[in-house]
């Protein structure tokens, strides 16, 4: 089974001491918390969330105390196949600050036609639940957190 999940209620780690699943709410993405059986402090790991359908996106970015960066992708871009490796790297940076997210728009289509892909990768922030900043095109790490850094919280 995957160490890690995502859901319409949030993310499903399981603890690496114990194999105990664990539960964290969209809502609390950017904060501590503990194994329910062992008390092992959980981080949340590094890498992107697939989301695989609407529901998972709608509660992720609506509830979601942090940012969530959405790459949308496809499986046959070059391009989308070029930034991957940079997204990773984004999303490892960002751990408890902000959020990143996938979407295969050839899986989810309802959802690209939602928020007007016409071009892929295209990557789209969200902050509170709205869509806050928008860029077609792959890029490398540095532009991807040129492009974050207006809307984050430095206060945090």
């Amino acid at each position: 089974m995957n160490p890690v999940q995502i859901d319409a209620r949030g993310v499903v780690l399981t603890c690496p001491q114990c194999g105990q699943r664990n539960r964290l709410r969209s809502d609390r993405l950017g904060r501590a918390f503990r194994c329910a059986k062992c008390q092992a402090t959980l981080r949340l790991p590094g890498e992107p969330f697939d989301v695989t359908s609407d529901l998972i996106f709608e509660a992720l970015i609506s509830r979601s105390e942090l940012p969530v960066l959405v790459d949308f992708w496809a499986p046959w871009c070059g391009p989308c196949k070029m930034v991957a490796p940079e997204i990773r790297k984004i999303a490892a940076e960002g751990v408890g600050r902000w959020g990143v997210a996938k979407v295969n728009t050839e899986e989810s289509p309802a959802l690209a036609r939602k928020f007007r892909i016409t071009a892929i990768p295209t990557m789209v922030l969200f902050k509170g639940g709205l869509e806050v900043a928008r860029q077609a095109g792959a890029m490398p790490a540095p532009a991807i957190r040129k492009f974050l850094e207006p809307w984050l919280d430095h206060g945090k």
